[in-house]
């Protein structure tokens, strides 16, 4: 069983940066990869990023490309998404995930509460 508690979701201009953060007790003994999901209101949840346990390998959604850059501190159980240039469309509530890598949420196991991150124009 693996709890994840997100945080650092707030208030943020267009243009501005952000970091979201995602603890999990022995998220690095799991073994697993980490997501990062959001969702807009009337949208579905969709990908946004993910990481292998060595933090190695990292994939992203297109929409979010060369913007947000997700990294992850084993000794810390921790997993972090950094976002930059920040616009309108990213508001949503973001969701971190332990489970398989890859863009899928059916990969991903355990599912944390959500941060709301909002983005005004």
């Amino acid at each position: 069983q693996v709890h994840l508690v997100e945080s650092g979701g707030g208030l943020v201009q267009a243009g501005g940066s952000l970091s979201v953060s995602c603890a999990a007790p022995g998220l690095a003994a799991s073994g697993y990869a980490v997501g990062w999901f959001r969702q807009a209101p009337g949208k579905e949840r969709e990908f946004v990023s993910c990481i292998n346990w060595s933090g190695d390998t990292t994939s992203y959604a297109d929409a979010v490309k060369g913007r947000f850059t997700i990294s992850r501190d084993n000794a810390k159980n921790r997993v972090y998404l950094q976002m930059n240039r920040m616009a309108p469309e990213d508001t949503a509530v973001y969701y971190c995930t332990a489970g398989s890598f890859g863009p899928l949420a059916n990969n991903y196991l355990y599912w944390g509460q959500g941060t709301q991150v909002t983005v005004s124009s």
